[in-house]
């Protein structure tokens, strides 16, 4: 009986201890960005319309106003972040050994990566779908042609494992040229080192404004892939993964309901139940995330809900010019669907 009482204390201290150090972990991102005062966020080398340089030195991109917006909800202002260029071989070990918070580079949310890396993703702020870009004089109108091609593609992605996918199904053969960043990529296929330029669709519009003449490339219309894209975080931090989930369902639900930076103001006074929740005037407010009440009126009123961010970043008012398509809102034919705040 003394043995197994001591056995059962053992369990009870090991518990114990197992419970205290994950609370300690899940506290850890939150408090260090607080105690830091700044967002440590990783972006890509440059890839417009997501996280890109502009022609200051200001990063901007559908990824880059996710951190702001994460930003605005922890910190209050959307300008304190720190932008942490990396390729796509860099990004995970960066998230993993703490040296940036956040990831939000185009990511693609697989299986593999959301259990063997230790890594959370946040949710999908855009659906998209590998495909190919080509020169016209090139002649042809389908990927089933391309038999024989070379490929320019970008090292340690999704986008090699599913090219090799493709040819093979396809029972075609193509020469790998392989850069390390989307700019070599890109500049290789502009300077005729492969017949073909092979990444996410929404990549081959932002890459083809690069080119010495974009008009000489055309986009095929196979799409050979599923890559719903999104923000990346630790395992093991479960009130930091909350917060940068609920960021984006915020913005994704003040979309739905008609919340936008012009009229957040005016919106604190509505009787709508739903939007006085997704501003912090009503419900459950900032207290279970370990922030301030106003978190979601900080995010819609600083950088805009999800519809906002799309149009002026890659959407039909940006230089990408990309439809909304199956990114529109749940009721309106698409894909984005945000839990409920309550």
């Amino acid at each position: 009986m003394k043995t197994k009482l001591s056995l059962l204390a053992s369990v009870v201290v090991a518990s114990t201890a197992f419970m205290s150090t994950a609370a300690n972990a899940a506290d850890g991102t939150l408090d260090k960005v607080l105690k830091k005062g700044v967002l440590t966020c990783g972006v890509s080398t440059g890839l417009p319309g997501f996280s890109n340089p502009n022609s200051k030195g200001e990063w901007e991109g559908i990824d880059v106003e996710y951190c702001q917006a994460l930003a605005a909800a922890v910190l209050g202002d959307k300008t304190k972040v720190k932008y942490v260029p990396l390729t796509a071989k860099e990004r995970f070990t960066a998230l993993q050994s703490g040296e940036i918070d956040v990831l939000s580079r185009n990511t693609t949310w697989t299986l593999h990566r959301d259990t063997a890396l230790g890594l959370n993703f946040v949710g999908v702020n855009y659906y998209d779908g590998q495909g190919f870009m080509i020169k016209k004089d090139l002649g042809i109108s389908s990927a089933k042609e391309l038999d024989g091609a070379s490929v320019c593609v970008q090292s340690g992605t999704t986008t090699e494992l599913n090219l090799a996918d493709y040819f093979r199904n396809n029972k075609m053969t193509y020469k790998p040229v392989v850069f390390d960043t989307a700019a070599q990529t890109s500049s290789g296929f502009d300077a005729g080192r492969c017949d073909v330029l092979t990444t996410d669709q929404s990549g081959l519009y932002a890459l083809r404004l690069n080119l010495a003449d974009p008009s000489s490339a055309v986009v095929l219309p196979e799409i050979i892939s599923k890559e719903p894209l999104g923000p990346v975080v630790r395992q093991g931090d479960d009130k930091w993964f909350n917060i940068a989930k609920w960021t984006l369902n915020t913005m994704i639900n003040a979309e739905e309901y008609g919340v936008d930076s012009q009229n957040v103001d005016k919106m604190l006074k509505s009787s709508d139940p739903n939007i006085k929740r997704i501003l912090g005037v009503d419900g459950p407010k900032g207290k279970s995330l370990g922030l301030n009440d106003d978190w979601g009126y900080q995010v819609i009123k600083q950088v805009g809900n999800y519809g906002e961010s799309f149009e002026r970043t890659v959407g039909e008012g940006s230089p990408l010019e990309i439809s909304r398509g199956v990114n529109a809102l749940w009721n309106e034919g698409g894909f984005m669907y945000a839990p409920p705040i309550r």
